[in-house]
């Protein structure tokens, strides 16, 4: 049997190339479970890997696509059957691990959560690891005390895949969203999703040396890092949260002290959706089921192909994609 690929080479110069090709299953890698892939998605780390970029694939040949969503064909774990809808995210597929951008996959069964009755495999990856680090962070928010009742909540880059997942829950959950773009013609967009302030991005973007700013925000959902953390930390009210999940404007926080901490009571909640652990997995996919709202998250939504990947994969290194881009791999 052969299934359909979008296969990363790297020649001898050290040039990266993309191409779908037909490969035979005897190169798939092992695993427990071999899943017919229906739809991956798109995410930044997608874009480094088809592009050779990042240090994250190690070894070529290799397929990418860090997500995946679709159902079993074979396997050798009791907890999985033929037939059975699944989704899949993190674990380092797509980097390390041949991922979902082909019409066949086999990984282990432990990287794999059942998917939720009221998903469909394309609501799955037009939720993808964007959508479920937008939940782990809403749940993280919760659990440090962060509710409706004490103000905003701010998401900065929240044009893109996790910020919008995460306006839309944090709308729908009945908090007063605040969402930071640095791109005005977005603004409709995250109106639609929920936001009912829109921050441009230059507000928070310079550094400054000021210890502590006026107190602003509740919590916060950080997909950029840098600076505009550094400045969302110095705005935060008492005893508010800020949970990090992105590092879009650098992994450095030069212009921060740990004033907000030790003076407002400040929690910066690191967030990975990695390696989370299977429970928490579950519950999140759980809760996404229940509090997100589907009309939204179709209005985020882009459906391409697998040959569409080359030119998606600059589109989202450039920051030029909104939303979430969902890829049919039959198509």
């Amino acid at each position: 049997m052969t299934f359909q690929a979008l296969l990363v080479e790297k020649a001898g110069d050290g040039a990266v190339t993309a191409s779908i090709q037909e490969l035979d299953d005897s190169r798939l890698p092992d695993g427990d479970v071999t899943v017919a892939v229906e739809y991956s998605t798109l995410n930044y780390k997608d874009g480094l890997c088809i592009n050779g970029k990042g240090g994250l694939v190690r070894t070529f040949p290799h397929v990418p696509g860090v997500d995946f969503a679709g159902t079993v064909e074979t396997s050798d774990d009791p907890r999985y059957r033929p037939g059975d809808r699944v989704v899949l995210t993190g674990w380092r597929v797509g980097e390390v691990w041949w991922g979902g951008y082909a019409t066949r996959a086999r990984v282990k069964a432990d990287w794999l959560v059942p998917l939720p009755d009221a998903l469909s495999t394309r609501q799955a990856m037009a939720i993808g690891t964007a959508g479920l680090t937008s939940m782990l962070s809403v749940i993280a928010l919760e659990k440090a005390g962060v509710s409706p009742l004490k103000g905003e909540v701010l998401v900065t880059g929240a044009a893109g895949g996790v910020g919008s997942v995460g306006v839309a829950l944090l709308a729908r959950l009945g908090y007063s969203v605040a969402a930071v773009t640095g791109r005005p013609e977005t603004a409709g967009y995250l109106k639609s999703l929920g936001a009912e302030t829109i921050v441009e991005r230059a507000e928070l973007a310079e550094a400054n040396s000021k210890p502590l700013e006026s107190e602003r925000w509740a919590g916060a959902i950080d997909a950029v890092g840098g600076d505009m953390l550094a400045r969302v930390l110095k705005q935060m009210k008492y005893d508010g949260a800020v949970a990090a999940v992105g590092l879009a404007a650098g992994a450095g926080v030069p212009s921060f002290t740990v004033i907000p901490f030790l003076l407002r009571g400040v929690s910066l909640l690191g967030i990975d959706s990695v390696i989370r652990p299977y429970d928490q997995r579950v519950e999140a996919w759980s809760r996404i089921a229940t509090d997100l709202p589907m009309e939204m998250l179709e209005a985020m939504v882009v459906e391409r192909r697998l040959s569409d990947l080359p030119e998606l994969a600059n589109q989202i290194l450039d920051g030029k994609v909104k939303g979430r881009v969902v890829i049919d791999v039959n198509a």
